[in-house]
């Protein structure tokens, strides 16, 4: 079965290695029981093209018995999966797959920049991951007022989940599929909120209950160094800054986040100030900015 596969890969590198604009190409062949990785395909291709007219183009086929899939995109996109999160499976693939073609080594960058996992990098990826951590904070909260109690569940569960994430990227590795592995090496009291909430015998508003004031109190004061990124944005100046200039700048442009909720906790908690600047002379409107 490897020697076909082999075969195959060699036949496809040919065929893209005389295609124009193709800058990488990796293959994953998925021999784990986890088939989700490759969306359940024998092999998934991922060609990283120029041609931004075939990003996110996607063809399935068969070839040789064995069920292909592959996904193209050009390389704005590839950076976007990766610091987004928008494909959890990107950085598995980069990092355990075969490149088969890499002109002017790409790939090889790529992966080289993911293993060195930058301070840059990691920065961005405590802010996405703290940003969602607290929609999904503040919708338990107003759901338990609500009595909304499943409702509140699912959603302490994902915040779980990404206050996982945190502390896993804290520790300077990248969250894999199977977080809570990952989380019972690296910190076993996180695990175990994560099992009280799910296999307690309390009931679901207790648990919610429980795991809203350990979060509380523990990754709200991971706010200020979550946050990095942005409050060096807003501390690069006196002048306080609209919350369009925050989203244009070149720091935050690439981060995909809710901005609105986290500068509202950022005031709140007095690790940036709202200021209200006059839009006309009759100060009838007022635009909120912000500084440190």
């Amino acid at each position: 079965m490897e020697a076909s596969m082999n075969i195959i890969n060699q036949t496809l590198v040919e065929n893209f290695r005389h295609q124009s604009g193709i800058i990488s190409v990796i293959a994953f062949h998925n021999t784990t029981r986890f088939r989700s990785h490759t969306d359940t395909f024998d092999l998934l291709l991922l060609i990283v093209s120029e041609n931004t007219d075939q990003s996110k183009d996607i063809f399935h086929y068969i070839k040789d018995g064995f069920r292909i899939q592959e996904r193209w995109l050009d390389p704005v996109s590839l950076e976007t999966w990766l610091l987004n999160g928008d494909n959890r499976n990107i950085i598995y693939w980069l990092l355990q797959g075969e490149i088969l073609l890499d002109r002017g080594t790409y790939l090889e960058g790529i992966r080289h920049r993911l293993l060195e996992f930058p301070e840059l990098l990691k920065e961005q990826k405590l802010l996405i991951e703290f940003t969602l951590f607290l929609s999904h904070y503040v919708q338990t909260k107003e759901y338990l007022l609500e009595d909304h109690l499943l409702d509140a569940y699912s959603n302490v569960l994902e915040s779980l989940h990404h206050w996982a994430r945190i502390v896993i990227i804290e520790e300077g590795i990248h969250p894999e599929l199977t977080v809570w592995s990952q989380v019972r090496k690296i910190n076993p009291g996180v695990y175990k909120l994560y099992e009280e909430l799910t296999l307690s015998n309390e009931t679901v508003k207790q648990r919610v209950e429980l795991v809203l004031l350990a979060t509380e109190f523990t990754v709200m004061s991971k706010m200020k160094s979550c946050s990095s990124i942005l409050l060096r944005i807003i501390g690069s100046r006196v002048e306080p800054w609209s919350i369009k200039e925050i989203q244009m700048d070149q720091q935050y442009s690439e981060l995909d986040i809710n901005l609105p909720l986290l500068l509202n906790m950022l005031v709140k908690k007095s690790l940036v100030r709202e200021v209200a600047v006059s839009f006309n002379e009759n100060l009838s409107d007022l635009e909120l900015r912000y500084t440190c």
